[in-house]
């Protein structure tokens, strides 16, 4: 099976990569290796919504592939998901796309610039309707997530976000991937460990690394019951 998988910087799979034999580098960006006959992609996409779409829609483009990984880490909206926490995040958008009027935030579904049911949204979201059938995946909480160029970190923009959308977790990437894998008709599943709870900005509270250690723990089992 050939296998992309998708992340926003190194450091995310550094301990999973570790583990991995190494074949052949693409490019700065890209490199090959296998695992238990599979054919890894691993893609550092950068970080960000526009960089992970455009890297990975070409990658997507320029080979096939049977299945996409994302592994990143996320913030936590939700208390009964904290930092270690790892999620399948199956239903992900982009609550800042629309239009301010005055303190109010239009989104662009109710501008008339995008349908709710607009391929690849379904309900004004991009769904994973069909992720792939795997033990390790099953045993991950199905979560909402939420793509932002900006992280939440104020209680007024929590409390909005909340309200609006109901997100669970957020990341700077997700939609972006999922956007790709959908147009490209490409079988995925964005995987995410919680670093921090999404709150004013507090950085002695986070865990990347543990969330780290997390994460790659569970993409080894994923690739291991591929």
């Amino acid at each position: 099976m050939r296998i992309l998988l998708v992340c926003a910087t190194a450091l995310e799979i550094a301990p999973l990569a570790s583990t991995l034999t190494p074949r052949a580098a693409k490019d700065e960006r890209q490199a090959v290796y296998s695992h238990n006959a599979h054919d890894l992609s691993l893609l550092i996409t950068g970080v960000g919504m526009v960089a992970t779409a455009a890297r990975t829609s070409r990658a997507l483009a320029e080979s096939r592939y049977d299945l996409a990984l994302n592994f990143g880490v996320c913030g936590s909206f939700d208390s009964a998901l904290p930092p270690g926490a790892v999620v399948h995040v199956t239903a992900d958008c982009l609550p800042e796309l629309g239009a301010e009027d005055g303190e109010a935030f239009v989104p662009v579904q109710r501008l008339g610039l995008l349908g709710d049911d607009e391929p690849p949204f379904t309900g004004g979201r991009l769904v994973n309707a069909a992720p792939p059938d795997n033990a390790a995946l099953r045993r991950l909480p199905s979560v909402r997530g939420i793509t932002v160029n900006t992280v939440h970190g104020g209680e007024r923009s929590i409390a909005d976000v909340v309200a609006r959308v109901a997100p669970q977790v957020e990341s700077m990437e997700g939609a972006a991937f999922m956007y790709a894998c959908l147009i490209h008709e490409v079988r995925f599943a964005q995987v995410r460990a919680v670093s921090n709870r999404v709150e004013r900005r507090n950085r002695d509270a986070w865990q990347i690394g543990d969330a780290v250690d997390a994460l790659c723990r569970t993409a080894r089992e994923l690739l291991d019951h591929v």
